[in-house]
């Protein structure tokens, strides 16, 4: 059910095309920081248990 926007349809429409592809764009901006802050901490990670293997 969509309601009768008249001469406003294009410009109602196109906002709500742009808001949810700068939504999906966040989303995809946001899962690959994460994904590449995860794979920098666990280099880390194995970086300093090397590091610390050899200590008492």
């Amino acid at each position: 059910m969509m309601p009768d926007l008249g001469r406003y349809a294009v410009a109602v429409l196109s906002s709500y095309g742009a808001s949810l592809a700068m939504l999906v764009a966040l989303v995809a901006l946001t899962w690959w920081r994460g994904a590449r802050v995860k794979r920098q901490l666990a280099e880390v990670e194995a970086r300093q248990a090397r590091a610390t293997k050899g200590e008492p």
